[in-house]
């Protein structure tokens, strides 16, 4: 995250291969080669509901253990504050890909997943796959609101901040606005001016 407005940024393993899921699925390794190939956005959805979209995947992995995605929640909507306030609590803690398959066979056991067209991934509060789960959502707060001191500590780290430079700005500043002490500036001065000096 660059920008102190991008809240709703998620990270997670959106399928995971060699792993039989609980409709007796298994994905093999490379099953998403062709569809991630030069993608640049995937919707993201609530439910597998195309009509509760709550934001988008831009970042495509293809790791050992299965497909990482990475995208942010679009928080100006209803579903996707409620989204944002359920992950970040782990309510809503798993990944579901929606797909086509392109290529399948079939073991006495399960269906093995050769090559897969991608068509969305939601967030859901119990995943197909036990091991597709949510592993990091960030939120830097908007107009007016203030990050928690981790957050911002984190934020800094990802400015380019060092880790002693983001833990000395984030307990100097930003704990004073936390603590609610009197004579600072207000949390939209305070993250109108950060955002003034990072762009400047």
């Amino acid at each position: 995250m660059k920008d102190v407005g991008e809240d709703g940024v998620i990270e997670g393993l959106a399928a995971a291969y060699n792993n039989v899921d609980h409709g007796g699925d298994i994905i093999l390794p490379g099953a998403f080669d062709r569809t991630i190939k030069g993608r640049k956005a995937l919707p993201m959805l609530l439910y597998h509901d195309s009509r509760r979209p709550v934001g988008v995947w831009t970042g495509f992995e293809d790791s050992a253990r299965g497909l990482k995605l990475k995208g942010r929640i679009t928080t100006v909507t209803s579903d996707g504050a409620d989204a944002l306030a359920l992950a970040r609590d782990g309510a809503l803690a798993g990944l579901s890909i929606g797909y086509r398959a392109v290529k399948e066979r079939y073991t006495d056991t399960a269906r093995e997943l050769i090559e897969i067209t991608l068509l969305e991934t939601s967030l859901v509060a119990v995943p197909m796959n036990e091991k597709t789960q949510i592993t990091k959502v960030k939120h830097i707060a908007g107009e007016g609101q203030l990050p928690s001191l981790p957050e911002f500590e984190e934020f800094l780290r990802e400015a380019g901040f060092s880790r002693t430079q983001a833990t000395a700005v984030a307990g100097k500043g930003l704990s004073h606005l936390l603590r609610g002490e009197p004579g600072g500036a207000s949390g939209a001065d305070f993250l109108s001016a950060l955002r003034a000096g990072l762009s400047a």
